[in-house]
């Protein structure tokens, strides 16, 4: 599918001459850094030398004291600890994290997640009964439970305590908890909003040790698990995100818990792990313990106190791994069909699909897959326990979960935020569910939408990569959203000798502009391109700067993400 090229405008000019100053940088990447909200030597520092004294009081969180308080008072009474999260990487790592470290000095202490499928999503009326059932009296929900106030209650019923620690966005009513961890509270005047679940359970961990004089140490160990959950909830890699994560890959490439180190040893030829890496490797292993079987599965995996122990989770995990993956290429070879066989399909800006036997655990992927095929709003349904069940994922710009609020009538339940959410609603209503959605966004989604971008963050000429220029770009990293690996755009290229086709469609070649030198260049996907390269003309590159590690020699390359003729305009957005 074709991809507008828009360039991002620049907001603050005037502060591009005093970081290429205070920085001894090029005006590049000082626009870079203006872009990023960075204007001042002081910005730069923190940007470019994350340091975990940068973190935040953790008592700046609203309940914070009432959180310690009481889990102070469990201990003290000897009550049993239940850490309760949800069944995806940020609700398994938080609850990795939180299990962790007070079971290292606390033995009445067990973990919950629930079953996908018998209980769904987030608190439940089975988790509170098991732990009525095994004694326990106080119960620490993390990635969850922010909305969960009939399940509290419940609780209340069977004299037990709840501590709800969420990043999600909360209702205007909080559940009647002990503590509400949740930055996402109005009333709540924590610094940084953006914390993944896992996020808020390092929080926790870390206002504890404060109060009761346990060093950092013990608390920093497990910033690994942090990051995978940043890196896998997609949350912005900004502020405190940034230094979590900064931290985390260091702590995950040079001395991970045992759990991640056996799963780092299914990643072959990988030796330094990037956010990326994370998401794409990581995350999914652990993601398919919950998919296809149980998520206590990885959580026994991520607490695992000998390699041997981790070894045998992880081989089991990775089994249930390669079944997540196929049935993610049969749902969506099915789902592809269904679209490519009716010409009202096509003809929509949504996509709905719907079939009773598709496996639940994947309808969240496949859906994402038929929204990068189509670009289109788009939610993927199946039955389960006697409801139908979907999951919903958008297109850049367009907020999914207000249409789907406007379709609410038709649901049992639904949840989620701009770009992907669930739901479930009764079978009869599938039909009515599928016009009702394709109304509502077909008069409200600007035709733009429909297309995917590509946002280039800066002009660049080649003769400008060089060491120090990548050095230095190297230093923006951890990448990931709101921190996005600049996309530069380069006009008037030419071909170096001969392109060419390698692997499964991609393109490889070599590229000059005017007396530059020549630059390797991969374009993944990008074969359709080789006759306009190959013509003899000036043409125009988007692309990401990379180090391209072969055999011990390293070298730049650029990862070739779009190609035009040259001369041609784009866009400009704020």
């Amino acid at each position: 599918m074709q991809k507008r090229w828009v360039e991002q405008a620049l907001l603050y000019p005037e502060k591009v001459e005093e970081l290429c100053k205070s920085l001894g940088i090029s005006r590049v990447l000082a626009r870079l850094l203006t872009k990023r909200e960075i204007h001042s030597y002081q910005d730069a520092e923190h940007f470019f030398c994350p340091e975990l004294n940068h973190l935040h009081d953790p008592f700046l969180m609203k309940d914070m004291d009432k959180a310690i308080l009481r889990i102070e008072k469990a201990l003290e009474n000897n009550e049993k600890i239940l850490i309760y999260g949800d069944y995806d990487v940020d609700g398994t790592t938080a609850v990795a994290l939180v299990y962790s470290f007070f079971r290292e000095f606390y033995n009445r202490i067990d973990f919950y997640i629930p079953d996908r499928y018998a209980e769904g999503y987030g608190i439940s009326t089975a988790g509170v009964d098991y732990a009525h059932e095994h004694g326990f009296s106080l119960i620490i929900a993390l990635d969850c439970g922010i909305k969960s106030m009939d399940k509290v209650s419940y609780a209340h019923s069977k004299q037990i305590d709840f501590i709800i620690a969420d990043h999600h966005n909360p209702s205007d009513t909080l559940p009647d908890a002990a503590a509400v961890l949740d930055p996402k509270r109005i009333d709540c005047n924590y610094p940084f909003k953006e914390l993944s679940g896992a996020g808020i359970g390092f929080k926790l961990i870390q206002a504890f040790s404060q109060r009761n004089s346990i060093s950092d140490e013990k608390v920093y160990c497990y910033l690994d698990l942090v990051a995978v959950s940043i890196a896998s909830d997609i949350v912005p890699i900004v502020g405190e995100n940034r230094v979590l994560t900064h931290y985390g890959l260091k702590k995950f490439n040079s001395n991970p818990c045992v759990g991640l180190e056996a799963l780092i040893a299914l990643s072959r030829n990988k030796e330094v792990f990037s956010v990326r890496d994370l998401v794409f490797q990581i995350g999914p292993r652990i993601n398919a313990a919950g998919r296809i079987k149980h998520a206590r599965d990885a959580v026994f995996l991520l607490v695992s106190r000998s390699a041997e122990e981790a070894r045998q989770f992880s081989e089991q995990i990775d089994i249930q791994n390669s079944q997540r993956k196929d049935f993610d290429s049969q749902i969506t070879e099915e789902a592809l069909a269904m679209i490519d066989e009716s010409e009202e399909f096509r003809q929509r800006k949504t996509t709905v699909v719907y079939k009773q036997d598709w496996h639940k655990g994947v309808i969240g992927i496949v859906a994402s897959r038929l929204t990068e095929k189509y670009y289109r709003p788009t939610v993927v349904l199946t039955r389960s326990n006697g409801m139908v069940a979907g999951s919903a994922r958008s297109v850049l710009g367009y907020d999914l979960y207000e249409a789907l609020n406007q379709c609410s009538e038709l649901f049992e339940q639904f949840g989620g935020h701009k770009y992907a959410a669930g739901l479930s609603m009764l079978e009869e209503n599938v039909s009515a569910f599928q016009t009702r959605f394709e109304e509502i966004v077909s008069a409200n989604i600007p035709m733009q939408l429909l297309t995917p971008e590509l946002l280039i963050h800066e002009v660049l000429e080649l003769k400008e990569i060089g060491g120090k220029f990548f050095r230095i770009l190297k230093r923006f990293a951890p990448f990931g959203p709101q921190n996005e690996s600049p996309l530069f755009l380069s006009k008037g290229v030419n071909l170096v000798g001969y392109a060419s086709i390698v692997g499964k469609g991609h393109l490889k070649m070599r590229v000059v502009q005017g007396a530059s030198s020549a630059f390797e260049c991969i374009g993944f996907g990008l074969a359709e391109m080789y006759s306009l390269v190959s013509d003899g003309l000036p043409f125009d590159i988007c692309y990401s700067i990379e180090e391209n590690v072969w055999r011990d020699r390293r070298e730049i390359q650029l990862n070739i993400k779009g190609i035009k003729m040259a001369e041609y305009s784009t866009e400009s957005v704020n």
